[in-house]
This record gives structure tokens, C-alpha cells and sequence, in this order.
């Protein structure tokens, strides 16, 4: 007789695990950790709110169709997909909330007048990590400008994202711009096949000038003045300005200049760099897009750029920004300690809502003992005496 052999070794498996082990890229976030998150979380919605952002709440889980659905193609490579017992139809996890956002402001505030500006806040799940984010579960933060096409409102949000950066506390911001659009438009108008083209464009996003020189014929030394004009904003744009581009690309170029001059002009401290080749990341983009940095934190703080809201033929001209809260929290300085004190059996209520809203952090005896030992053996910094707190 054949016994199955998989679900006897899936069970011993199952016993091996540690309780407190998690899948790669997964992890618990834990005190003071997680407090210092959520505050961080607000501290950013509060700043979007106040340029007139208001706050949506899309759902964990979509129909595979809608979040999958035009410019979302591209996130399916990274979403967890599963059956609906409820409905049998395929359901996907966000692996990213801009799409969703989208999906709202097409659908159920299509009649809200425009520009349409929207925040939102939650945590997203992918099926892998990269070399730079191994994590498959972060936060993150944004803000979407639904229903414009001008240049304001590019540089609305690139300036709206540093200031919630600023706000939360990060400092030496720098903001990478790039045109995703830029070389296929160049490409097209050069009659640069598909596959060629692909092998160019993988070696731009890889900057590698020997393989751009080797396969990119004619197109080569155009795209590699394109390449090596990336760098701070006024020296690429100088160097940009005499490139000789066809007409679609040079409007992109231009328009690109326009940005930048009121970013500047609105926020003259922030440093600006572009590149006007980079594409990786931006897959479902249409415009200007954007990376954000400070010194001395690893990986990218956020991004953000141009895109199509909805589906053809009811698309609607959209920008936006995505923070990323764990990135965030490396370049913050932690909030100074709680002061916690323990309040002996018996105090009462009126003291401890007195004490909560002059600030402190009360923790209340469950029984009665030695109060002082308690009080030390749980980590606080006063104990409640005379109806008032003492350093311990």
C-alpha cells in the first residue's frame, strides 16, 4: 500500500517552525517601534491634509480585474492572487495603493469637481522584494492630483512631498527627476524596431555606455548624450538644451524646465537632480516622475510621477507620490521617551484623566504590593505620591 508521503513531511515542517518565525520580507513591529510609526503616519496625512487633501480608504483586496486593470498591469508581476470563496472570482492583494486611489476617483467621485486631490495611508503586500527594499510588507503614505495636465501640478506635488518629509522630521532632501516617455518617443520617431529597442532601453536603465554604443547604430549618440547629461538640475538642463531632439521629445524637455523653474522658485533649499533616461519603477508613468532621497538614509524614501487615472477612453490626466514609511523612519529622529508613571490601587479616576491630559503615560496597579519595585520592574519614570508624580 502507497501512503502519501507530502502532507506527513508539510507536518513536520509545520512542527519545526519557531512560533515567532515569519516568512522572508515579513516582520513584527514592536514597541516603541510601532507607536513611533503611527505617529510618523500622522504627522505626514496631517501635512497632506492641509494643502487640501482629503483622505480615502481603499480595501485590501480588489477583483483581480479592476486592480489589474489598465496601468495596474504593471503591479502584477509583485500582487498575491487568490480565489474569493464568496464570489469565485479571482481577487487580488494591493502590492501598491496609487491604483487604487485611481480606481476611486474614476468611479465612485467621478462627479466631484476637478482638480481632484486625495490622501491615503496603509500598509501593502507584495510577492517579492528587490535588492534595495527586501521587504514585502511596508507602509505607505500619498497624495494623488486627479484631473489636471499642467505643469503646476506636477510641481504641486513633487514640493508637496518634500514638505511632509520636512514635516515628519527628514532633512537633506533630494528629489532625482526623469521622463519616462522621453526615449520611446525618441526611439519611435528614430524607426527603432521593438526588440531593439528593448535591448537600448535595458542598457540605459543599466547605464551601460559600451552596450548602448554596440547596439544603438544611428540612435547611439544621441541617446548617449542623453545619458551622460543626468546631474544637478541646472547643469542637466544646460546640457539638454543642446541636444537636438524631433519635436515630441524636445515639448517633454521643456516642460520638464517649466517644472523645475517653480520648484525652485517654491522651495529654492530643495536639491534637485535629473535623469532623463532612468525608466525602472516607473513602468505605468506618462510624464514627469520622480525619486526621493536624503543623505545618509539607505533606499528611497518615496516616488511619484505622472500616470493615466482610469481606463481608456475615460482617462483622466493624474500625479502623484507614494512614501514609503519604513524608509521614512531611518532619517527621523525618535520621539523623547514617555514619561510613564504608576498609579497605586485606589487612585482615582479624576487624577489619572488629569494626569493623561497634562501629558503623562499612566500605568495602573492591578493589585496591591510594593508600589516603588512595581513601578521599576515595568520601566516607568514616576510613581503617583501624594497625588502627584515622583521620580523614581
Amino acid at each position: 500500500m502507497l501512503f502519501p508521503v507530502k502532507p506527513a513531511i508539510s507536518r513536520v515542517m509545520d512542527e519545526d517552525l519557531h512560533p515567532a518565525l515569519l516568512p522572508a520580507g515579513l516582520r513584527d513591529i514592536l514597541p516603541p517601534d510601532a507607536d513611533i510609526e503611527a505617529q510618523l503616519v500622522e504627522r505626514l496625512m496631517s501635512t497632506l491634509s492641509a494643502a487640501g487633501y482629503q483622505r480615502v480608504k481603499p480595501p485590501m483586496v480588489e477583483y483581480e480585474a479592476s486592480l489589474l486593470g489598465g496601468p495596474g498591469a504593471a503591479m502584477a508581476q509583485d500582487t498575491f492572487r487568490l480565489m474569493d470563496p464568496v464570489s469565485h472570482r479571482m481577487i487580488g492583494m494591493r502590492a501598491d495603493m496609487t491604483l487604487q486611489v485611481a480606481r476611486i476617483a474614476t468611479t465612485r467621485l467621478t462627479r466631484q469637481p476637478r482638480p481632484l486631490r486625495l490622501s491615503y495611508a496603509g500598509q501593502v503586500l507584495r510577492v517579492r522584494g528587490t535588492q534595495l527594499r527586501p521587504e514585502r510588507q511596508f507602509g505607505q503614505v500619498g497624495a494623488e492630483l486627479i484631473g489636471s495636465d499642467l505643469v503646476t501640478a506636477d510641481a504641486e506635488i513633487v514640493v508637496l512631498a518634500a514638505d511632509a518629509l520636512l514635516a515628519a522630521g527628514v532633512t537633506d532632501i533630494s528629489v532625482d527627476l526623469t521622463l519616462p516617455p522621453l526615449v520611446p518617443v525618441l526611439l519611435n520617431a528614430l524607426g527603432v524596431g521593438e526588440h531593439e529597442a528593448q535591448r537600448l532601453r535595458q542598457a540605459l536603465d543599466h547605464k551601460d555606455a559600451a552596450a548602448l554604443a554596440e547596439i544603438g547604430g544611428m540612435a547611439a549618440p544621441l541617446l548617449g548624450a542623453l545619458m551622460s547629461a543626468a546631474g544637478p538640475a541646472a547643469r542637466a538642463l544646460e546640457r539638454l538644451k543642446s541636444i537636438i531632439l524631433p519635436a515630441e521629445a524636445a515639448a517633454e524637455l521643456s516642460r520638464l524646465t517649466g517644472i523645475v523653474a517653480l520648484i525652485e522658485s517654491s522651495l529654492p533649499t530643495l536639491v534637485l537632480t535629473i535623469d532623463p533616461v532612468e525608466n525602472r519603477g516607473f513602468e505605468y508613468h506618462t510624464g514627469l516622475s520622480f525619486t526621493l532621497f536624503a543623505r545618509g538614509i539607505r533606499g528611497e524614501l518615496g516616488r511619484g510621477g505622472r500616470y493615466p487615472a482610469g481606463t481608456a477612453p475615460a482617462e483622466e490626466p493624474s500625479t502623484g507620490f507614494t512614501l514609503y514609511t519604513d524608509t521614512v523612519l531611518r532619517g527621523i529622529k525618535s520621539p523623547p521617551p514617555h514619561r510613564l508613571v504608576y498609579l497605586p490601587v485606589g487612585t482615582m479616576r479624576a487624577t489619572t484623566l488629569r494626569l493623561r491630559e497634562a501629558g503623562w503615560v499612566t500605568v495602573a496597579a492591578l493589585a496591591e504590593g510594593d508600589d516603588r519595585a512595581e513601578a521599576q520592574r515595568l520601566g516607568c519614570t514616576h510613581l503617583l505620591v501624594a497625588e502627584e508624580p515622583t521620580a523614581l
